[in-house]
């Protein structure tokens, strides 16, 4: 190795030796395993540390149509499925299953991560808190609930600013950034910290701005007030009344630790699907009342708050709308990668797709949910 070929080497490893030190002094340890990974997955599960949310002992399994997996939908929809990788897809209409197709090893009992379809469920157990007394009022101030919202213009927001995605709080919602919030959200191992460390900017309740974070604080109200974790509220207040036929899991941010509320519900196809249902059915479930049917209302119509755009935002309370989309009124929740469950009131009709990519957006929702919504019309009378 000659004299130039030396210094190169060692100028590398003086660069690589001030980044980590850099790295640790800033306590961004979190950068390793985002580097590592890339970017997130629908099997982060096996990356993570993980809270089982656990099934009933009786299950209630769903029945099939007489007409199961008889339908003939549109060429257009496999292609769309090889296009964006699906790994399950599924249509329920009257409570049966109409459809139901798997690829790449994947099968009615195969976990993949919700991603982002977990804020849905976090508003549905605020409902549920709601409904037990836990929680007075979405006009609660947050404050009353976590210390730290106290302080200063923090002490404004309250849980329906959250709900509406209207916090105010300076969340930079950024996937590609090593360096950003919803990375170290994603990858680091204090969301407590992080949420601390957040500061509002602006005037709550005023526009929508999709933030992370503010479903993550959503989870931590709820944590609060029933004094249960995130994943045993789910497990009394869903998983079990639902009668979901398999053990779901949710991301946490260390082994003693709290969910990451935003994202990272496990499940399959066919126990995603009765989140849909409990919402279909305006939260009652079996003749019980688990989310309010005000709440449930509420959840699905549009919060009436501009986008930063003007436009008026397609959002009730961490659920997309599509209203009066082909003259029906179309909720859904939504992940990064393509997760979702779309309710057609109008048809009594649920669909779940679980993929690994996502395709092109128009107006704000993602083109493969108009497709796919547009496929199943054509078969559900």
């Amino acid at each position: 190795m000659n004299r130039k070929t030396k210094r190169f080497a060692f100028g590398g490893m003086l660069l690589l030796g001030l980044l980590a030190a850099w790295v640790h002094m800033a306590d961004k340890n979190y950068i390793y395993k985002a580097l590592a990974y890339n970017f997130a997955d629908i099997d982060d599960n096996l990356i993570f540390d993980q809270r089982t949310v656990d099934a009933p002992a009786q299950a209630q399994p769903w029945l099939k149509a007489a007409n199961y997996n008889k339908v003939k939908l549109p060429a257009q929809l496999q292609q769309l499925h090889t296009d964006l990788e699906s790994v399950a897809f599924l249509v329920i209409q009257r409570d049966s299953i109409l459809y139901e197709q798997y690829w790449d090893g994947y099968s009615d009992a195969s976990k993949s991560n919700s991603f982002s379809m977990a804020k849905s469920i976090v508003s549905i157990l605020i409902g549920a808190a709601l409904r037990d007394g836990h929680i007075k009022s979405i006009d609660q101030p947050v404050a009353d609930f976590l210390p730290s919202f106290k302080e200063r213009a923090k002490s404004k927001i309250t849980i329906k600013h959250l709900l509406m995605m209207s916090s105010g709080l300076n969340w930079d919602e950024s996937y590609a950034n090593p360096l950003s919030v919803t990375t170290e959200a994603y990858y680091g191992t204090n969301l407590k910290k992080v949420i601390k460390r957040l500061e509002a900017v602006e005037e709550p309740g005023q526009t929508f701005s999709y933030k992370s974070g503010d479903t993550q604080i959503l989870g931590m109200v709820v944590e609060a007030a029933t004094g249960k974790s995130l994943s045993r509220y789910a497990e009394t207040k869903l998983w079990r009344p639902l009668g979901a036929e398999h053990d779901a899991e949710w991301s946490v941010d260390n082994p003693t630790g709290i969910e990451k509320a935003y994202c990272c519900f496990f499940s399959n196809a066919r126990d995603f699907a009765r989140i849909g249902k409990l919402y279909l059915q305006n939260g009652i479930w079996n003749g019980d009342t688990i989310v309010d049917p005000a709440y449930v209302r509420a959840s699905v119509s549009p919060n009436g708050l501009p986008t930063d755009t003007g436009e008026p935002a397609d959002y009730g309370y961490q659920w997309w709308l599509l209203p009066n989309y082909k003259s029906q009124d179309i909720f859904y929740a939504r992940g990064i990668l393509g997760q979702y469950i779309i309710v057609i009131p109008e048809k009594e009709t649920i669909i779940v797709r679980l993929g690994k990519k996502r395709g092109e957006r128009i107006n704000g929702h993602p083109s493969e949910v108009m497709a796919m919504i547009a496929a199943v019309n054509e078969v559900v009378k």
